[in-house]
């Protein structure tokens, strides 16, 4: 049976990959990430360099193989790197501040909104109107980037709301006397 795979992983020094036949274990100096492997998709470490091959070329296969290689390449950076999203609030009396691991957003409500840090997430408040969310998981930190920014989404006529970094608001007219 022939194998099959492509853009075999670089692992970088101070990582440590362990193997089982479902599982992957990636460890480094920012923490340690496990990965569910399916039995149709074969890990192999050779030489410094993690391989991901499938077996066959059924569609399948191919769509496995090519998110196991992207999830284990996302725990490799995790681990090293970390990763960060970046949420602006616009809007007057909108502001956020830190409160022990969790985070108290004021957004025009009666009362305040607080958003607790699971295990692997850490805020980080720059100014009052931005919010740095960090973690190793790549998942977990845009789930609660998504989880804060579902709070109060930016609103299209005055761009009022919190919003990405990166997100570029539609912006409308409004109406006309």
């Amino acid at each position: 049976m022939s194998r099959i795979g492509r853009k075999p992983i670089e692992i970088p020094s101070g990582v440590t990959i362990d193997l089982s036949p479902l599982n992957v274990v990636v460890k480094g100096p920012k923490g340690e990430l496990s990965q569910h492997v399916s039995p149709e998709i074969d890990v192999q470490i050779d030489d410094g360099v993690l391989r991901v091959d499938r077996r066959t070329n059924r569609g399948e296969h191919r769509a496995l193989h090519g998110l196991t290689r992207s999830l284990i390449q996302n725990m490799v950076i995790g681990v090293t790197e970390g990763y960060q999203k970046r949420l602006l609030i616009t809007g007057v009396g909108y502001r956020a501040k830190p409160s022990g691991r969790a985070l108290e957003l004021s957004l025009g409500y009666s009362h305040p909104v607080s958003v607790e840090a699971p295990d692997g997430i850490e805020f980080e408040v720059p100014q009052q109107t931005e919010v740095i969310v960090k973690g190793i998981d790549k998942q977990l930190v845009g789930e609660i980037a998504a989880r804060i920014r579902r709070h109060r989404p930016p609103e299209p006529y005055k761009g009022k709301g919190i919003r990405y970094e990166d997100e570029v608001i539609r912006r409308k007219v409004g109406k006309r006397a």
